[in-house]
């Protein structure tokens, strides 16, 4: 909460050492009248999380990985920082007295102390776009029942959130997100399946994590975002759209029914969603960097390939079949895209893996999460299906 004394608003990151995690901190660091840490968190990097403990004097600080419990303590000793790790630490991170919870922990391990965020009312700064695909209905409905709020992150669901004050709901017609087309988006079918991991890693935008970098070179992660999107804003498949944009200034693009679009654009900088979801509800001044649309000159669109990036298809086809589908579509892809880094198998062989564990799981008619329980146990029959089928692909790659 915000103290009396200062009146600076408290602030917890969960995923402090990521990428969103930094860029988050970044504004804080920018800010020290407006904002304190409460706590912080991140998954293995104990070292680099004491010293982001230290310098923005938390009062928390957990590792996820308990290995790494001695070293954190070790290296907080003397600063009055109290030091945690593992599931109980992370929940009670999530759930400490702050204003905003900006959850940034990356894949369904952020899933349970997001929910604890929510449950305990927070303002949910949302980065984890598995928390929704895994259990979006748990998640949305959790919100709503405590009073929580729940305000997106990325860069394409900030850019509708805001468009959509435009209007009432029951007014939109459509929305649109966008995507850059990741490093591969003129290559071939043949070229595709010579990727090399490192490539996948270069994206032509975004500085991002390992596992999103590539989510965004298959679409997989434009995918999982109308996922999100459904859950967020209850809107239907087919009132769901994506447009390829490499310049990745126009976010998202909100239609409503008198034919009025509100477009969300800025410059592709993730620490202007999160200044925003920062300050909500208002808008803070900060040296942010400015769109200077005549020096770009053009802004290019252009349908996306489902031939060539069949990830995007397959996600849509988990939103639309509903129920664990959108669960086992996250928890294969976090395999397969494991195991492309891993070199393990083929850039275009992660749809392949992906499509043959949603074939294998959705007709046993795994239901809809309606507790984090049901979702991890969801969650561990697409990894366990996954891991099953993998050795096939690996066999095809090497």
């Amino acid at each position: 909460m915000v103290s009396e004394k200062s009146q600076r608003k408290a602030v917890t990151v969960l995923g402090a050492t990521g990428s969103v995690g930094a860029s988050a901190l970044d504004l804080i660091r920018r800010d020290p009248e407006r904002y304190e840490i409460a706590a912080l968190a991140a998954r293995q990097d104990a070292k680099r999380l004491a010293t982001l403990a230290r310098e923005h004097r938390a009062r928390l600080a957990v590792i996820a990985d308990p290995e790494g419990y001695r070293e954190l303590s070790e290296a907080l000793e003397g600063s009055g920082i109290r030091a945690a790790a593992g599931r109980d630490g992370l929940i009670e991170a999530a759930s400490a007295p702050a204003e905003v919870v900006v959850a940034a922990i990356s894949g369904a391990a952020g899933l349970e102390p997001t929910i604890a965020a929510l449950q305990a009312k927070r303002c949910v700064a949302l980065a984890n776009k598995e928390c929704l695909v895994s259990a979006g209905r748990l998640f949305m409905s959790t919100a709503q029942s405590s009073g929580a709020t729940v305000l997106p992150v990325d860069s394409e669901h900030n850019a509708v959130f805001q468009a959509l004050t435009a209007g009432p709901r029951e007014a939109v017609k459509r929305v649109t997100l966008t995507a850059s087309g990741g490093p591969f988006r003129a290559h071939g079918a043949e070229r595709l399946a010579r990727v090399a991991p490192e490539e996948a890693l270069r994206h032509p935008t975004w500085s991002m994590g390992a596992k999103i970098s590539v989510d965004s070179a298959t679409l997989m992660n434009k995918g999982l975002e109308l996922i999100e999107a459904h859950h967020l804003f209850g809107l239907s498949s087919d009132r769901l759209d994506v447009l390829v944009h490499p310049q990745s200034v126009v976010h998202a693009l909100v239609e409503f029914r008198d034919g009025a679009i509100i477009a969300g654009l800025s410059v592709p900088d993730m620490r202007i969603p999160i200044a925003y979801c920062l300050g909500w509800p208002d808008r803070t001044a900060w040296d942010a960097p400015r769109l200077d649309l005549a020096k770009l000159g053009t802004l290019n669109f252009e349908l996306p390939d489902m031939a060539r990036f069949p990830a995007l298809k397959l996600a849509r086809a988990a939103l639309e079949a509903g129920a664990g589908a959108p669960t086992v579509l996250n928890a294969a892809n976090e395999v397969a895209v494991e195991a492309f880094l891993a070199k393990r198998i083929a850039f275009t062989d992660i749809a392949g893996l992906v499509g043959a564990v949603l074939e294998r799981a959705v007709p046993e008619g795994l239901k809809e999460p309606s507790s984090v329980a049901e979702a991890i146990a969801v969650d561990h029959v697409g990894r366990s299906i996954a891991r099953t089928l993998l050795p096939q692909f690996a066999a095809k790659a090497s």
